[in-house]
């Protein structure tokens, strides 16, 4: 089935967190189709920020280099917009449990930051809020859904599960019109592949863009839904373009699912020449692991009309198409 995404022309988008991976992403596709966009941004260098992300784009777009948490800022820039996506997020496991302060700071007092000032001085604003598929923790049942428990494992992960439902309250008790629109482990151009801080997928594609071997932690065996960036850029729009979505919660996941080992072989064989090593999972990694993630997006193909268009090997050489010619760009 093919994706029909509506035509943005004139809209006026805010996207919080644009000159992050999926924040730029989405800033490419709203020019194309016809927005006015305002990019929000900090460019914290722990959240995987890059102005040459939206180099392509750089006259046809404004940007505001400001902080979530200045909730002055924010509201300043909420105040005349009809589509509001919040892509801000502090994004490493890792660093959430090694700095839970600054995790608490981003994920959820930047969204309540951004909840009160669309309430206050823009409350007709369609809001688009990213979660995560890691909230739910270690999955009771599988293919996990919407309506599945969660117990995340991770300070990251209980924080956007927060954040979540700070935005369905004021959906709700302040008749916000906001959707959250939850993504697992999205790959393609534009990501920060430098570090393993961020997402493991994009990691594996940056060592692999080096010919450098990938490590993989135990046998890998753990299945994970991944998703090319395209897919998730297009429900993120659908989301944004109807009544049907609003205080509701979807999963935008791809259709197939796979063991990290074998994540890790088929970015090698897509991308680059080196080769995958297994190792003994680092102290205190394995504590958070979440095990087999096999999600559903039977919700979202219903009311969205929305279906991946991407495999991991198509998505795969297109990443490797775009980062060829401007790798220096994505190593700081």
């Amino acid at each position: 089935m093919r994706v029909a995404i509506p035509e943005l022309k004139n809209k006026k988008i805010l996207i919080t967190g644009g000159l992050g991976f999926i924040g730029s992403n989405l800033a490419h596709k709203c020019v194309e189709l016809g927005a006015q966009v305002t990019i929000f941004d900090y460019l914290d260098p722990r959240s995987g920020g890059n102005i040459y992300n939206v180099g392509e784009i750089r006259d046809s777009i404004k940007i505001a280099f400001h902080d979530i948490l200045n909730f002055d800022q924010i509201s300043e820039f909420v105040t005349d917009k009809d589509i509001i996506f919040n892509c801000a997020s502090s994004t490493s496991h890792a660093l959430s449990m090694r700095e839970p302060w600054i995790d608490l700071d981003i994920n959820s007092k930047g969204v309540i930051n951004l909840l009160e000032a669309i309430r206050r001085f823009n409350p007709q604003a369609r809001l688009v809020h990213i979660g995560t598929s890691t909230q739910l923790g270690k999955l009771l049942y599988q293919p996990s859904d919407e309506n599945h428990p969660e117990f995340p494992r991770d300070i990251y992960s209980a924080n956007k599960s927060v954040s979540e439902k700070y935005v369905l309250i004021y959906c709700r008790a302040h008749q916000l019109r906001g959707t959250v629109v939850r993504l697992s482990n999205v790959f393609g151009p534009r990501a920060s592949i430098h570090s393993s801080e961020f997402t493991f997928n994009n990691f594996f594609i940056g060592l692999a863009l080096q010919n450098k071997n990938i490590t993989v932690f135990g046998q890998g065996t753990q299945m994970r839904n991944v998703t090319y960036i395209d897919d998730a850029v297009s429900a993120l729009i659908l989301a944004s373009q109807t009544d049907k979505t609003e205080s509701e919660v979807l999963f935008a996941v791809s259709d197939e699912h796979l063991s990290i080992a074998e994540i890790a072989k088929l970015t090698v064989e897509h991308i680059g020449s080196g080769r995958v090593t297994f190792v003994d999972w680092p102290l205190g990694r394995k504590n958070i692991d979440i095990g087999d993630a096999i999600i559903s997006n039977k919700k979202i193909k219903k009311l969205l009309d929305w279906a991946p268009q991407f495999d991991i090997r198509t998505g795969l050489d297109l990443t490797k198409n775009y980062y060829q010619p401007c790798l220096e760009k994505y190593f700081p």
